[in-house]
């Protein structure tokens, strides 16, 4: 019953009979109220002399691009963009239900950017549009974990900790959707799109060798590793806008 009203709601919303008329100088300040992202990727796991394993992989990412856009004309809107996205990711290897490696990794991009927008139609409830936007700054690192090998007494634990500042992220997007109005000075953003990103860090690593896994620490080695991402992919997304007009 509930996803009924839910349903219907939203059907009413688009429905609704507003129209909508920009000018030259008016404003329009947004933000992603929520992103779904398709990414994709290879992962290759060679284990030897362990017999049969499992892993497992959970992640999570979270993206606020607030945003400020100056109308140049009636269709065309350019502006600027906060870019803050907390994110994470940990990997776990069991065999015989016990973890016998875990790799961990929590990252944080705050930077900056700008977008351009044009709108294919005016004075409608409905506003398709196409957007490119570029934003980029710096972004922090941090990565532990543990590997436990060996047998009987030649048995072994390695861990490591590492964690870096002053990184950088580079992300463009292509995306198109429509602008659902409801009101003169608010609307619904519906859209599809793809991404580009790219990452760099160097951050310092400490390892940890415990022979026997009774607790001491048997030889420690530091070593600085530059990381470089790139990911490719598709978003799907809602956004909220706000259409501040030029005063007459």
């Amino acid at each position: 019953m509930r996803m009924k009203l839910l349903i219907l709601a939203i059907v009413l919303v688009l429905a609704a009979p507003v129209h909508g008329q920009f000018s030259k100088g008016d404003r329009m300040l947004g933000a992603t109220v929520g992103t779904l992202v398709f990414n994709t990727g290879n992962a290759d796991i060679t284990v030897t002399s362990i017999g049969s394993n499992t892993s497992k992989i959970t992640s999570y990412g979270v993206t606020i691009n607030p945003s400020l856009g100056w109308f140049l004309s009636s269709k065309t809107v350019i502006g600027a963009t906060l870019n803050l996205n907390p994110n994470g990711q940990k990997t776990t290897y069991e065999q015989g239900g016990s973890t016998y490696q875990r790799d961990k990794n929590n990252g944080f991009n705050i930077g900056v950017g700008g977008f351009a927008r044009n709108y294919f139609s005016s004075g409608n409830s409905l506003l398709p549009f196409a957007q490119l936007s570029l934003n980029g700054g710096l972004s922090s690192l941090k990565t532990d974990g543990y590997f436990y090998g060996g047998a009987g007494t030649g048995v072994y634990k390695i861990s490591y900790t590492g964690s870096s500042n002053g990184g950088v992220f580079v992300n463009t997007a292509v995306s198109g959707g429509f602008t659902k109005l409801l009101g003169e000075n608010a609307g619904l953003d519906f859209f599809l799109g793809y991404n580009f990103s790219y990452n760099k860090n160097v951050f310092k690593k400490t390892t940890l060798r415990d022979d026997g896994n009774n607790g001491s620490i048997d030889t420690r080695s530091e070593n600085e590793t530059t990381t470089r991402f790139t990911n490719h992919g598709f978003t799907a997304g809602v956004g909220f806008q706000v259409f501040l007009r030029k005063k007459k």
